[in-house]
């Protein structure tokens, strides 16, 4: 293993530490939205509909730890989940290092900031609709949660780290 590269390129999700699998996780809050799947297709379809645990303003769970107990259908990631979910988005820690691939310029274990995961256009602050407010799911269905923000596919010059001179 190679000790000099940061620990999600030099470790597979299923050596991770808990500490360093539970910072893979940026902050975008993507996870927490409802998805609806056709009954007939199996297509899924995403919503802008965030869990009733979603604070929309910071994009964690507020109730973390007891998510499960609260929302049974709270999916808990693990390293087989992430093999084997077709919903998680594409911008996803978990799945980009599942797969893989290394972590964004945004993500805050690259960038050192919390703030770059809402800069880059990848969180979804600003953009949910709480539960109670919701109404049919149906008539919240967006796509925007299953891409990748083009803002968050360059990184800017503000952002990029100094060539030495």
């Amino acid at each position: 293993m190679d000790t000099s590269a940061p620990f999600w390129r030099a470790k597979t999700l299923d050596v991770m530490t808990r500490a360093e699998w539970e910072s893979l996780c940026d902050g975008c809050g993507r996870c927490c939205l409802h998805k609806l799947r056709d009954d007939e297709t199996d297509r899924l379809a995403y919503t802008d509909i965030a869990c009733r645990l979603l604070d929309g303003e910071t994009c964690r769970c507020k109730d973390y730890a007891n998510r499960k107990k609260r929302v049974p259908d709270c999916v808990k990631l693990t390293p087989a989940r992430v093999a084997a979910v077709d919903w998680l988005p594409p911008t996803c820690a978990y799945r980009l290092v599942g797969e893989g691939r290394d972590l964004p310029w945004w993500h805050p274990l690259v960038s050192g900031r919390a703030e770059t995961v809402h800069e880059a256009g990848v969180s979804v602050r600003g953009r949910i609709v709480a539960e109670r407010d919701a109404g049919d799911f149906e008539d919240h269905v967006v796509s925007w949660p299953g891409r990748w923000p083009a803002k968050a596919r360059h990184q800017p010059a503000t952002t990029r780290p100094r060539k030495p001179g």
